[in-house]
């Protein structure tokens, strides 16, 4: 049966409720009430879970993905196939001068080249081993450079050392499979201040870098008569030396001969091997003359330290040979390398057939140098074209190829990354301080270049945009490989992401759109700007968003130094200007004007690109149109109290640097603590507000100097003004970089931290003011006569000075001072400072 149910007869009043109970039902629904929220509550925190899990996740894997992006080489196919600069595909370019790092050096462009060079040494000159190699400030030499070179296929460079002068040819001929044979001559002559007759050694060495072998055969007297060798590029070779001679027909001098055969682990430790392997136990005993004991290689000792390092060092090693001749002034010694798959050879590149090879060179080299740029039709005298001859001849010599990985670092890295692996094709700004590529300074050099030799520019431009990240930044400073990582302090080999560099690339690129429009059977530039303009179009939308400023069409550049309280003005090494004064407070709200007409002018090259391949051009004109707008400008940048155009930023002038003060505890002596703590830090005595900068100089010359301004603009007669006065921007030498009326010039940034940017005289923005004085010269306006005059005046200043300085020191220059127009910084520089020749041949 089932369970019973009490009932409630009719009639029968339900039981009464206590006061503290509640009615069944009611209980029932707050039961399943209560139930309910605690679902809901436990639905929604395991939902929060899960999302933040799911979001943690996501943020660590956007976090590695934006990490790894540094490092992500742009998806576009590479302007340059993987083989373009190999033998097969551009013989004529395989071998050349591409170790632009030391005096006198061969390489291929390939990756892991095997390199030739010179060493050489005074002996018996009472002073410590001189040994030159790498290109060196500190060895003082009278000057050095290439006095004519093609960038092709020969060169003829002269080294004044202390008594004596080298004259380095080389000759290449084309042949066979691996790039042809070339040739070597070194010429030394005793200067006539000499008193004593200089013995000189010289060093020619053969290196594997990782890839090929070498192989010494050895002569009687310990000298090497030759190497021979094989590598996957050249196949085999050999490379044979020569016994020294005063001259073509004469006999062979005296000499003493030594080698060295060893292995590195590098090609910087070079030099360091070949010192440490230097011996003083050999004796020099000429026919007629005392028997002194000299300094040769021997065996490789490495001290101590260096030992374990290379024990450590887990690189492959490679073979290293050294040939050493030791012989007294005058003498001419040849070395000749010959590819074995050149089998049909004439006759050896050597002697007479060197000497006449060499002479159709020159006399080829001399017609299209005045057929190009027109130098003694202008007038200029035969030294003066001379002049003009090495400043390109030593860009062109200055043309290096390196290999390897850059090292960058992101926001989103904690560390630095390795880039991948790549090439660069690329002149250098400095052969002594600068022997590696420069991101702004590349487009300066391609203007001279690319008059020259086109195909140099569109090859040295498409090396840089391969280096092109997914995100469309490159590197801004290309220090590729130990030897070039070698020069160069730590503190600058790490290149981050948010930071840019003036993208003079375009100034290259409008100069080929100009030669193109000019050449109408140039069927090479449009395949080549094709192939360029996926990462062209990146490149330029990085800086667009990136280097954005805090107002619509504003700019501003990253990277400024953040330790406002040692320099006098943080500096902005990104905008190439280093220590030119920015707002004294850097912020996110500054508006750099410079870079403002760099994206003007990077803009109109892409419309005119854009246009020229049938691509949609339109955003970029309309973006050209604004950025040169000349109410925009003003509205930006133009300060009226100024007159002239300004940054704008949180800044005050009321800046100085003063000795820190250091709290000396009770007792103790004051005099103590003060040479302790002997530094200079930056007091700020007025509050930085926002304003214009007000710094008068090169960054308030940029619409001018990109020719952004209207031939009508009264903007234009100011600039005019402020550049002919010489309280302000004018020299006899040139234009000076900062007002002589700025509290800024001249004033050091750091107590070891001398003025760069702050007075004096660089070539490349002179030119721009040349070239931009040329343009307003020309169109209609009233200021037409007064451009056109500056033009002459200016010009003849620069090419005056930068010649005269040359012909006193032996060298261009990296700046020049607006006092006295001495040469000073880096020499040689023939980087942007060989745009004299452009300005020589008024080609703008």
């Amino acid at each position: 049966m089932g369970r019973q149910r009490k009932r409630v007869g009719a009639g029968e009043a339900a039981p009464l409720l206590r006061r503290d109970e509640k009615p069944p039902g009611v209980h029932f629904k707050e039961k399943k009430k209560k139930v309910d929220i605690g679902k809901v509550f436990i639905n929604i925190s395991i939902g929060l879970c899960v999302f933040s899990l799911v979001w943690f996740f996501y943020a660590l894997y956007m976090r590695s993905s934006l990490a790894k992006r540094v490092a992500t080489l742009h998806p576009s196919p590479r302007v340059l196939d993987k083989n373009s600069t190999s033998a097969q595909v551009s013989p004529e370019r395989f071998w050349g001068s591409y170790r632009p790092q030391v005096y006198f050096g061969m390489k291929t462009r390939s990756p892991k080249s095997i390199v030739t060079g010179l060493m050489w040494m005074r002996q018996f000159s009472g002073a410590d081993v001189n040994l030159r190699h790498t290109c060196e400030q500190g060895d003082q030499l009278q000057g050095y450079g290439w006095l004519m070179h093609d960038g092709l296929s020969f060169g003829v460079q002269e080294v004044r050392d202390k008594d004596f002068t080298l004259t380095t040819e080389f000759v290449k001929r084309p042949g066979g499979d691996h790039g042809g044979d070339w040739t070597w001559r070194i010429t030394a002559k005793q200067h006539s201040s000499s008193h004593q007759t200089p013995v000189i050694s010289l060093m020619f060495y053969a290196a594997a870098d990782t890839q090929g072998s070498l192989e010494a055969h050895v002569e009687e007297r310990n000298g090497l008569g030759s190497i021979t060798g094989f590598s996957e590029e050249l196949g085999h070779f050999k490379i044979t030396f020569r016994k020294p001679v005063t001259g073509e027909l004469a006999n062979v001098k005296y000499a003493c001969y030594n080698n060295l055969q060893t292995v590195t682990p590098g090609l910087e430790r070079l030099t360091d091997i070949v010192k440490n392997s230097l011996s003083r136990r050999f004796v020099y005993s000429p026919p007629s003359g005392e028997k002194r004991h000299y300094i040769a290689v021997d065996t490789y000792k490495p001290p101590h330290q260096l030992h374990q390092q290379q024990a450590d060092d887990p690189r492959k090693e490679s073979d290293f040979l050294v040939h050493q001749v030791t012989v007294e002034t005058p003498f001419q010694i040849e070395v000749l390398f010959e590819s074995g798959s050149f089998r049909d050879r004439p006759n050896q590149l050597v002697g007479a057939a060197m000497t006449e090879e060499l002479e159709r060179r020159k006399a080829q080299f001399d017609a299209r140098f005045e057929r190009t740029f027109g130098l003694a039709g202008k007038g200029f005298s035969p030294p003066q074209v001379g002049f003009g001859k090495a400043a390109l001849s030593n860009m062109l010599g200055g043309m290096g190829y390196f290999y390897g990985h850059s090292v960058v670092q992101s926001a989103y890295n904690e560390y630095p990354l390795l880039y991948p692996e790549g090439a660069l094709f690329t002149a250098v700004p400095s052969r002594s301080f600068f022997p590696r590529g420069f991101l702004w300074d590349e487009g300066f050099h391609q203007l001279l270049l690319g008059r020259w030799d086109p195909q140099v520019t569109r090859e040295a431009t498409a090396h840089w945009l391969d280096l092109i990240n997914a995100e469309g930044w490159i590197p801004r400073e290309q220090i590729l490989g130990d030897e070039a990582r070698s020069k160069v302090p730590a503190e600058f080999v790490v290149q981050r992401n948010e930071n840019a560099n003036p993208p003079t690339l375009f100034l290259a690129l409008q100069g080929l759109l100009e030669q193109h429009a000019a050449t109408p059977g140039d069927t090479a530039s449009l395949p080549f700007l094709r192939r360029l303009f996926p990462r062209l179009k990146t490149w330029f939308e990085w800086y667009n968003t990136t280097q954005a400023g805090p107002l619509p069409n504003s700019y501003r550049w990253r990277g400024r130094d953040k330790d406002t309280n040692l320099f006098l003005n943080p500096k902005t090494l990104t905008s190439g200007l280093d220590d030119y004064p920015r707002a004294s407070h850097p912020s996110a709200d500054e508006r750099h004007v410079d870079l403002h007409c760099w994206m003007a002018l990077a803009s109109g090259v892409m419309s005119t690109v854009a246009r020229l391949l049938g691509e949609p051009h339109g955003e970029y004109e309309r973006t050209r149109q604004t950025l040169s707008d000349n109410g925009l400008l003003s509205a930006l940048h133009w300060s009226e109290r100024l007159g002239a155009f300004s940054d704008y930023g949180n800044h005050t002038q009321a800046v100085a640097l003063q000795q820190e003060k250091v709290y000396v505890p009770p007792g103790q002596p004051r005099h103590h603590h003060h040479q302790a703590a002997a530094r200079l830090v930056r007091s700020v005595r007025r509050a930085p507000k926002l304003q214009h900068v007000n710094a008068l100089g090169y960054v308030s010359l940029f619409p001018f100097l990109l020719r952004l301004l209207d031939a009508d603009s009264p903007k234009l007669e100011h600039v005019l003004r402020d550049m002919r006065d010489p309280d302000k921007l004018w020299t006899p030498y040139g234009l000076r970089s900062l007002s002589r009326t700025d509290p800024m010039y001249m004033k050091r940034n750091t107590e070891h931290d001398a003025p760069y940017w702050r007075g004096p005289i660089w070539i490349n923005i002179n030119y721009l003011a040349v070239r931009a004085l040329s343009h307003y010269g020309g169109v209609e306006g009233p200021y037409r006569e007064k451009a056109a005059a500056l033009y002459e005046e200016l010009r003849t200043n620069i090419v005056d000075n930068v010649y005269r300085q040359y012909v006193e020191t032996g060298y261009i220059w990296e700046q020049y001072n607006d006092s006295t127009g001495r040469g000073q910084g880096s020499h040689p520089f023939t980087g942007w400072s060989a745009l004299t020749v452009l300005m020589m041949a008024e080609q703008y």
